[in-house]
Order: C-alpha cells, then sequence, then structure tokens
C-alpha cells in the first residue's frame, strides 16, 4: 500500500462525495451542505458546468482539513488545468497514461479507474495511489472481494451504484473508501432548498462508515 500525506488523509475520510450536477450554483449549494454534514472532501466532475473555475473557487476558500477533487479527468490537458486550479487529487474513470504521474509531480495524487484484474494492475503500476473500481455496481461486493483478494496491499475504491443499503457490504468486501454519487444528496431537499433535509441525509452515509471495518 502506498502511503502520503494526502493519500492517509484521503483514506481516513472514508466517503468521497462524487457531484455530478446540472450547474455550478446547485452543486456550491450541495457542497455547503456537504461540509456541514461534516465531510472532508468532495469530488466535483468536469462534467458539471464550470467545474474548474468552482474546482479553483473552493481551494481558495477551503478549511485546512478539507480536500477538494477533479473527477472524470480523461486527458492530460484537463489534469493541469485541475492541478493549477488547486485540486488535491484527481480522480478518472479509467486509465489516463501520464495522469498519476503528473498528479505525483505536482505533490497531490491519483484516483484511477479500473474494473478487471489487469486494468487494476494497470492503473497501480502507472502510479496511482488509489486504484478506483468502477462502475463498481456491475460487479457489485463480490467483484470487489475478488480483486481485494488478489491485490490486498492495493487501496481499491469503488465507486458508481454505492448507495446506504449497500455501503456496508462494500467496506466489508475490502473498499479502503467509498465513492458515492449523487445518491448523497437528497434531490428534492437541495431543489427545495432544504439545508436541514440536505444535511441530515448526508450525514447518514458518515455514520454508516463509522461502523465499517477499517
Amino acid at each position: 500500500m502506498r502511503t502520503g500525506s494526502k493519500t492517509d488523509k484521503l483514506m481516513a475520510v472514508r466517503v468521497i462525495p462524487v457531484l455530478r450536477l446540472r450547474s455550478r450554483k446547485e452543486a456550491e449549494s450541495a457542497i455547503d451542505c456537504l461540509i456541514d454534514a461534516g465531510f472532508k472532501t468532495v469530488e466535483l466532475t468536469l462534467t458539471t458546468p464550470g467545474a474548474v473555475e468552482l474546482i479553483g473557487s473552493l481551494c481558495r476558500s477551503r478549511r485546512a482539513d478539507f480536500m477538494v477533487g477533479a473527477g472524470t479527468v480523461l486527458d492530460l490537458a484537463s489534469a493541469g488545468a485541475c492541478l493549477d486550479a488547486g485540486a488535491d487529487y484527481l480522480v478518472s474513470p479509467c486509465l489516463v497514461p501520464g495522469m498519476a504521474a503528473l498528479a505525483n509531480g505536482a505533490g497531490r495524487i491519483a484516483l484511477t479507474g479500473a474494473f478487471t484484474p489487469a486494468e487494476v494492475l494497470a492503473a497501480w503500476r502507472e502510479g496511482a495511489a488509489i486504484v478506483k473500481i468502477f462502475p463498481a455496481s456491475t460487479g457489485g461486493p463480490a467483484h470487489l472481494a475478488a480483486l481485494h483478494a488478489v491485490y490486498p496491499d492495493m487501496p481499491l475504491c469503488p465507486t458508481g451504484g454505492v448507495s446506504s443499503s449497500n455501503m456496508l457490504d462494500y467496506f466489508k468486501a475490502g473498499a479502503a473508501l467509498v465513492g458515492v454519487g449523487n445518491n448523497v444528496i437528497d434531490q428534492k431537499a437541495l431543489a427545495a432548498g432544504d439545508r436541514s433535509g440536505v444535511i441530515a441525509h448526508a450525514r447518514t452515509f458518515l455514520d454508516i462508515a463509522a461502523t465499517a471495518p477499517v
């Protein structure tokens, strides 16, 4: 297992909210609620309008213990822009050659996407600090457990289909941490401006993670 201040810090949070929202305003509201719920990180996907600018804004205003990630990074130009904006970590759904080296060279880390045993090993050899198993729902916890058995020293982060109802199963299968998509946000409460509802819903994910095996 690779260690380092950012890797260890990210793994300690156990749950990464992965936001893929329709507007910057909606993303800002959701992130504000997540922070109040107690989350120490957020991954903002580049499919969100104005994502790089929002990443930069978050990095300038964040608390020292909060980590900002850039998700759905598909090429080195986007990776560089996110690093320049201040992103602590880069996340891709697949192997992006050179992305991990670029992140590592800037003192940041990469979570590289993989699904098969060969892809997991390739991501690790490329320099990923954590291997993102995506889409997790395709194979479920059993698939993650099989990968963990083969690669027990690689931190794996299942993402895609992880929910409050199955998150504990992924931890029991060997996940070091999990990525949770938009279901971490109560969309109806967010649209209605019900901050307390959004915060309470998001907090349940942290409560579940607190009971998970390390």
